[in-house]
């Protein structure tokens, strides 16, 4: 759905699904990044890109671990990193991979973790006639050869415009790679090397590698008792000689009349047609084991693929045969195979997708969706519908798309990647799509359009995804009036939540608008905006290709972006090419390639309203003229957070006797924050802190202590700093992990900052293996929070706060002295790195920002709570006459004035004004820098006191310099 060459309606494009006639050459794929050992004279593996596995705490959980063949051991050429559409490594993950072109070359890759199977990911060149060539690969471990493994072009190499078709001599060639799986034979240790290598140029004059997946399948799923089965009672054939449509049609039915679940033992199956289903579980042996495929060899709009019954009227409008009619099939699992098709070029109006149909109250889980024209295209009206657990590879068009009517449903968990069209789409044509979302899944390389996407719809939940690398005519999120049927009651209305996605190298340059696609984008191709609440929070935009805002197409409002992290555009911050009204806080770029960090064209039309914490997008002067051509590679390298991708494994020795029983072991917790995850609890310092999900109470923290101890008591603590709060926790215990008894019941506890922010709760003494907290309430904050979560038992006594109780004392009383330094301050500003204490601070923005030396970091009060004080220690008495005051620079945030007074002490006790309260005005014209004079006189302790901020109802400061002079 990314044809920006057309008016505002086309004809729908329906998408198809597939068949699996080249079985042998079956395939699939992710994306991540390891670093492997040194081989003989091969290049050195050395760090690629971000990967989108290196994001803890959002994305599928996915049961591989990927290699990049640019990391690893090899003797072939590394292409790229190049984002422009239509080269090799545009297509690949992270816009790098390793061409071998002669016999002998090679990738090694060496195994972190056992693995009996590979997925890897490559491109051959196209034949002349664009059919596609066939080749074979050696796969060896250490140095021994495995086996040969059949490799194709055939399902890739698209050209010229949409919808796109197989002629060489085209233009836009396009759709590059493909995935292969296998097993390995054997399971291998962790160190195993394990080697793709060109045995034979004669088939194929190149080969690609972009990635491998190595994974541990195990056996196939044992067949449960009372099942029907599609071979022995049926008759299918198993080994995919003869089309098994009629046999998998009847034993459907019948299990559905019968109430019993229909199983598909191992095997590979081929399928002509439709299997549709309603009222029944369809399961497998597992997606390695259970694979269905095929095509009809004469009429090629028909291909394997599990459907639902159609909706009258509704999103399907072709020929519906009496067998798919009065749908939506309701109470259907899908679960535990494969659907690896034999589609091989784009015929929209063709249905030979892996999934299709109308679906309502069902669930797809643990498929694998290949080679098809798109895994699962829904055409509703249907509601409930659920995708988790899946992967969806190497599709013509679409990953997913929810379209018309698709109500309260959700893909979750799932990975997909290269994708010839949107990975995950909704399209509300005709009828509103609500309630819908995309939560946990991981995309990779969507060829065409955009990673995540809604058409229309009303209260649309995208959270918690990790996406990386569009290729072109699209970005990561998408938020849009456009498409055919999506207006009025159809388009984007309601509350949005778009909140905890890592977006990373996401937008691209469109081929036919000829400028650059952004990020996240918003479109009122079809209408403008009827004012709905679109939410974008705790979202970090990551190397960005263009822009990582982006507005084009007609007027929308109610967009609200809150803690955002842009770092990294290949040209702006900000793209705007449509009036909009955009409310921003904390939204915060660095690295644009672009020294005016907003191209702007359409004026004062672009309405914007700043909170607190913006920085690096804004200017009051945007360019407006040509395009330049994008800088790439600015964002950073390494992951935004230091939480593992991978869980700590349990230790094989007991933890210490004494101390802490919880210090450092695996702690696990029903969700997360950001970056505030289960492990900032165990790790010794209350300085890092676990924070749950916001507004979604109850929230559990569980620690395992690894192995059954006496525990007595446990103690709870918040950073030093932070405000008093009552939080509302119990406290229970296991010795299984399964079964919890309550040990304290759910009761108000409050941490106060004069008692240290510290909670004892004391428990009947008795064995527990796994201690858990559940958070029902916070005064302070609309999530559960800990710092640290301490088990005492075995006779061990609580040492002292591993953090002090805070040095902040309000106005009238003094803070605890400091010994002073044995060396004299350093000239200049004498306050810089020195002890700062405040008042009270909001969030994350505590005092100490305001003394780091960086104008980007700063310190913000408590809100709506003036007066607020900020005191600086210079650790001993000095000649001072002159206090610089600083907010981020002036790219960042609008004129305010503070209202400010000057006071100083040499004990810390007793404060005398310097500089009379008045009002300070922070311009970016100026550097949003104020300088304070007053007569030079000794201090050890400089304090400012702020009673008043135009710009926010909070003391707010960057840098706060003292200077002798």
């Amino acid at each position: 759905m990314a044809d920006h060459t057309t008016p505002p309606h086309r004809p729908p494009r329906h998408r198809r699904h597939a068949g699996l006639a080249a079985l042998a050459a079956t395939a699939l794929a992710a994306a991540s990044i390891t670093v492997v050992a040194l081989t003989s004279t091969a290049t050195p593996a050395r760090a690629a890109g971000l990967s989108p596995f290196d994001i803890p705490g959002r994305g599928a959980t996915v049961p591989f671990v990927e290699h990049e063949a640019e990391e690893a051991a090899h003797t072939g050429t590394r292409i790229g990193p190049d984002r422009r559409y239509g080269t090799l490594p545009s297509e690949a993950s992270g816009r790098e991979a390793v061409t071998l072109d002669a016999v002998g070359e090679y990738v090694e890759f060496t195994l972190t973790e056992p693995a009996d199977a590979v997925t890897f990911r490559y491109s051959l060149p196209d034949n002349a006639a664009g059919t596609g060539r066939d080749a074979t690969i050696d796969l060896r471990a250490n140095g021994a050869l495995v086996k040969s493994v059949p490799v194709t072009s055939r399902y890739g190499w698209y050209y010229g415009g949409y919808p796109f078709n197989n002629n060489p001599g085209d233009t836009n060639p396009h759709h590059f790679y493909d995935e292969a799986r296998t097993f390995l034979g054997a399971t291998y240790p962790t160190g195993t090397r394990i080697r793709l290598q060109v045995s034979s140029t004669a088939q194929s004059p190149t080969f690609t590698i972009d990635l491998a997946d190595f994974e541990r399948v195990g056996a196939a799923i044992a067949k449960p008792a009372g099942v029907l089965d599609v071979v022995t009672d049926f008759g299918a054939d198993p080994t995919g000689a003869t089309d098994s449509t009629a046999k998998f049609q009847a034993a459907v039915d019948a299990g559905k009349a019968q109430g019993r679940a229909v199983w598909i033992p191992t095997g590979t199956f081929t399928l002509w047609d439709h299997v549709v289903v309603d009222g029944v579980t369809l399961r497998g042996a597992g997606p390695w084991y259970s694979v269905l495929g095929g095509r009809h060899p004469t009429d090629r709009k028909r291909a394997a693929g599990i459907y639902g019954k159609y909706v009258p009227g509704g999103g399907y409008s072709g020929e519906i045969r009496p067998h798919e009619a009065n749908g939506p099939s309701r109470n259907v699992t899908l679960r535990d195979f494969a659907i690896i098709g034999d589609i091989r070029e784009r015929v929209d109006e063709h249905q030979v997708n892996a999934i299709g149909g109308a679906m309502s109250n069902s669930v797809v889980d643990n498929v694998w969706m290949q080679h098809t024209k798109v895994g699962a295209w829904m055409d509703g009206p249907m509601d409930n519908f659920t995708i988790r657990n899946s992967r969806i590879l190497d599709q013509t068009a679409d990953g997913v798309n929810f379209h018309t009517g698709v109500t309260n449903s959700t893909v979750t968990n799932t990975f997909v990647r290269n994708t010839g069209d949107d990975a995950l789409a909704m399209w509300a044509q005709n009828v509103p799509n609500v309630n819908n979302s995309f939560t946990f899944n991981t995309i990779g390389v969507t060829i065409l359009a955009n990673h995540l996407v809604s058409y229309g719809g009303r209260d649309i939940k995208i959270t918690d995804n990790v996406t990386a690398d569009s290729v072109t005519n699209g970005g990561g999120i998408h938020v849009a009036n456009r498409y055919p049927g999506v207006q009025g009651p159809t388009a984007v209305l309601g509350t949005w939540t778009i909140a905890r996605n890592t977006l990373i190298r996401n937008g691209n340059s469109d081929y036919n608008w000829r400028f650059g696609v952004g990020a996240i984008w918003f479109s009122a191709l079809n209408e403008p905006f009827q004012n709905p609440t679109v939410n974008i929070t705790d979202t970090d935009i990551l190397d960005s290709s263009y822009a990582a805002l982006h507005w084009i197409e007609g007027e929308t409002n109610g967009i609200n972006l809150n803690n955002v992290r842009i770092d990294g555009a290949g040209t702006y911050a900000l793209q705007v090419q449509a009036a909009s009204r955009v409310s921003f806080t904390n939204v915060r770029a660095t690295r644009i390639a672009q020294a005016n960090p907003m191209h702007n064209c359409v004026g004062s039309g672009f309405q914007i309203t700043q909170g607190a914490g913006n920085s690096g997008w804004y200017t009051a002067t945007p360019y407006c003229g040509p395009w330049p051509e994008p800088q790439w590679g600015n964002g950073p390298t390494s992951p935004p957070g230091p939480t593992p991708t991978t869980p700590t494994p349990n230790p094989t020795t007991p933890p210490p006797t004494g101390g802490n029983l919880a210090l450092g072991r695996p702690a696990t917790a029903s969700s997360q924050n950001q970056t505030y995850a289960a492990g900032n609890a165990v790790d010794g310092t209350a300085g890092s802190y676990w924070e749950s999900a916001n507004n979604a109470f109850p929230q559990t923290l569980t620690v395992d202590l690894g192995a059954v101890r006496r525990v007595d008591r446990v103690v709870l603590r918040l950073p030093a700093g932070w405000e008093r709060r009552t939080q509302t926790v119990a406290v229970l215990g296991s010795t299984d992990g399964s079964a919890y008894t309550t040990l304290a019941g759910a009761s108000g506890r409050v941490f106060d900052p004069a008692g240290g922010n510290t909670v004892s709760i004391p428990l009947p003494a008795g064995d527990r293996r796994f201690v858990r907290l559940s958070v029902t309430g916070n005064t302070g904050w609309p999530a559960a929070q800990v710092a640290e979560f301490e088990v005492y038992g075995d006779g061990t006594t609580t040492p002292p706060p591993t953090t002090p109780p805070p040095t902040t004392p309000p106005p009238t009383t003094p803070p605890p002295t400091t010994a002073p330094p044995t060396t004299p301050p350093p000239s200049g500003n004498l306050a810089v790195g020195r002890p700062v204490t405040a008042t009270s601070h909001a969030d994350v923005y505590v005092a100490a920002n305001a003394v780091d030396g960086n104008t980007g970091t700063y310190w913000e009060s408590a809100n709506n709570a003036f007066p607020q004080s900020l005191t600086v220690d210079l650790g001993a008495t000095q000649q001072v006459s002159r206090v610089v005051l600083r907010l981020p620079p002036s790219a960042a945030w609008q004129t305010r004035t503070q209202t400010l007074a000057v006071l100083g002490s040499t004990t810390g006790s007793t404060y005398t004004t310097l500089k009379a309260s008045a009002g300070y005005t922070f311009d970016p014209a100026t550097g949003n820098t104020v300088t304070v004079t007053f007569p030079a006189t000794g201090q050890r302790y400089l304090r400012l006191t702020v009673t008043g901020n135009t710009g926010w109802p909070a003391g707010q400061l960057a840098e706060f310099e003292v200077h002798r002079s």
